[in-house]
């Protein structure tokens, strides 16, 4: 039984291999690339030395291989993903900007990884589960798998585990108007959230992010941690507000940065470590998920980070070093 937990959609990434070639016009691409938001968080976490879990659906063809395979490569259980034969595996098309931005087309909502219900998880799947990471792009796709979230989170919740929430705004899926309104029940019963500054504005309808956390802190979230980027992260609780540094990379590719993050803050919380220093694993496998072409190939084991930490003169307290 996994002890962390997501569901959400698996994709591949199909994506130009040069910056500014639009997906408009004729060009080369490179993949596929296993992806999706809970994917990548799943195959982090794994990887890291959880006990993880993940709930999704793939199509019956070589692209829904390609994810199932890597998932379980990383160690994932992949007990609770189910393949349909009617649809094809989520597809998405990537191109990239000179001045870092990415453009999306999406074959989501027509695709295998919509297709999600809580009938493909085998019995006591998650009579273990202490943590369920939730990501807001699962829950921008279509009905079916949102309310398999929703479900899945109060099933977690009412049995004494922790819930997250990751809003991952994706605009190409859902008009950013709508994600609150879609998010707010598991707001409800979430514990801990992990936004950038656009999806904390959208999440609260506050431009000012520390408003914006600080009413999240006030309707009962434990945790907000602020992701921003190059400038590391600032975390809000009810009682402390503080930032975490960033670490120095060369960046390659930042898809998946986020997830890495979100992965690495909750297997630190669900090893017992203190927030400030989860807060600087997290940091660490975000900055080095930027380092690797492909959205699932920045992910590293325990060990790879805590070696990066150490030297940029950030090293764990030796009775983390083991990962425990």
């Amino acid at each position: 039984m996994a002890s962390i937990v997501t569901v959400g959609e698996t994709l591949v990434e199909i994506m130009r291999t040069e910056r500014d070639a639009p997906l408009d016009c004729p060009g080369p691409f490179s993949g596929p690339y296993p992806s999706g938001a809970p994917a990548i968080f799943a195959g982090a976490a794994a990887r890291l030395g959880a006990s993880v879990g993940f709930v999704g659906t793939v199509g019956h063809d070589a692209f829904g291989n390609c994810v199932r395979d890597r998932l379980r490569c990383d160690g994932v259980d992949v007990s609770g993903m189910r393949r349909q034969r009617e649809l094809l595996t989520g597809i998405a098309f990537v191109a990239y900007a000179s001045d870092d931005t990415r453009s999306f087309i999406f074959h989501l909502p027509q695709s295998a990884a919509a297709h999600v219900t809580s009938d493909q998880i085998p019995k006591g799947y998650l009579e273990e589960t202490r943590y369920l990471h939730i990501m807001g792009s699962s829950l921008s796709i279509g009905e079916e798998l949102r309310e398999t979230c929703y479900k899945l989170a109060r099933r977690v919740h009412a049995n004494g585990g922790t819930v997250s929430l990751d809003p991952n705004l994706r605009p190409e899926l859902l008009p950013e108007e709508e994600i609150r309104a879609v998010c707010a029940p598991v707001l409800d019963i979430a514990d801990i959230v992990l936004p950038s500054g656009e999806e904390l504005a959208s999440l609260t309808g506050k431009a000012d992010t520390s408003k914006g956390a600080e009413e999240l802190v006030a309707r009962g979230i434990k945790i907000v941690a602020l992701k921003r980027g190059a400038r590391g992260a600032r975390l809000y609780t009810r009682d402390d507000v503080f930032d975490i540094p960033p670490y120095e990379v060369e960046e390659v590719d930042p898809t998946g940065a986020g997830d890495c993050y979100d992965a690495a803050f909750i297997v630190s919380l669900s090893r017992g470590w203190p927030l400030k220093i989860s807060a600087r694993y997290a940091n660490a496998a975000g900055a080095l998920a930027t380092t690797r072409l492909g959205p699932m190939e920045g992910t590293f084991d325990h060990q790879y980070v805590a070696d990066f930490m150490a030297s940029q003169g950030m090293s764990l307290p030796p009775s983390f070093e083991n990962g425990e």
